[in-house]
């Protein structure tokens, strides 16, 4: 899923393309796409795009007269820009969104449809989509401790929370942990406060990094690899491969549909932890350490 990093990318690319443009057009190519019933498409079309903003991993477009078109990419949904009237990809294209300079494509890879747009009207309502997560990037150490603490999670769990972080995903927060030297299983109930100021230098680095990095690649074009694994990442996606910091293979800890990445020997002080399902198959026999594996 695209998080901040991406997210701040695409707002770039949207800030210079449709910014002060006229929406001539919205075109539901899916009839799953559409979210909402008010305000009608009709009412948008011919509108200036006055405001181009993100709420958490949600990317909103705001026109004249205080509507709003929020869009949710979900996993597999992206962005694209394409030259006025060039046809849309018919396997991967969801909506369409055409302009006087060009087209902004939402697609979506795969089967499982996602990636959503939905159409919002006044600034209230608007403001109800916000999960509430703070910014990472414009709090102060305080504000940062206070959330992090206030309720009992893991830490991977607290930073992927769109209810107390803001924007931060799967793949950001192995990579900031890992950064941090931190387990991702510690409760945040148990975190020292040598560790909360190193887990928000930590998140604050990561990611200007990744936006920097993402601005130079992408330069005055649209964004064109928007994807949750990268080579230049530490850990995540990374499983057996050689961490970049002490050579040690990269662990997992394995869920349903996504999975945590980790050094054991930079992380967790050597200790392998379970995987939910290779462990309990395994019982006895699981190493309980990254010597012992």
């Amino acid at each position: 899923m695209p998080e901040l990093p991406d997210i701040t990318i695409y707002l770039d690319a949207l800030s210079e393309h449709v910014l002060g443009q006229r929406l001539e057009r919205f075109r539901p190519l899916n009839p799953f796409v559409l979210r909402s019933v008010d305000p009608p498409v009709s009412e948008l079309e011919g509108r200036v795009v006055t405001e181009v903003s993100r709420i958490g991993k949600r990317i909103v477009l705001g026109v004249e007269g205080e509507l709003f078109i929020v869009i949710h990419l979900m996993i597999a949904g992206r962005l694209r820009w394409t030259a006025p009237e060039k046809p849309a990809p018919k396997k991967l294209a969801i909506a369409a969104f055409d302009f006087p300079t060009g087209t902004l494509l939402l697609t979506e890879a795969g089967t499982t449809r996602r990636a959503s747009v939905t159409l919002v009207r006044g600034r209230a309502a608007l403001h109800a989509i916000d999960r509430g997560g703070l910014n990472v990037l414009e709090i102060p150490l305080d504000a940062f401790a206070e959330r992090l603490r206030s309720e009992n999670h893991t830490l991977k769990r607290t930073l992927t929370d769109p209810r107390l972080v803001d924007g931060i995903g799967n793949a950001y927060s192995d990579e900031i942990l890992h950064r941090a030297r931190l387990s991702p299983v510690m409760l945040t109930s148990r975190i020292p406060d040598e560790a909360v100021e190193r887990l928000y230098h930590a998140s604050r680095t990561v990611l200007r990094e990744w936006i920097e990095r993402f601005r130079h690649e992408s330069g005055t074009g649209f964004p064109e690899k928007v994807t949750a694994f990268r080579p230049e990442m530490a850990v995540h996606g990374k499983f057996k491969e050689p961490c970049p910091d002490c050579g040690t293979p990269v662990q997992r800890i394995r869920y349903a549909t996504n999975e945590t990445n980790y050094c054991a020997r930079c992380q967790t002080g050597g200790k392998l932890l379970a995987d939910r399902a290779l462990s309990r198959l395994l019982k006895q026999d699981w190493p309980k350490s990254i010597d012992d594996l």
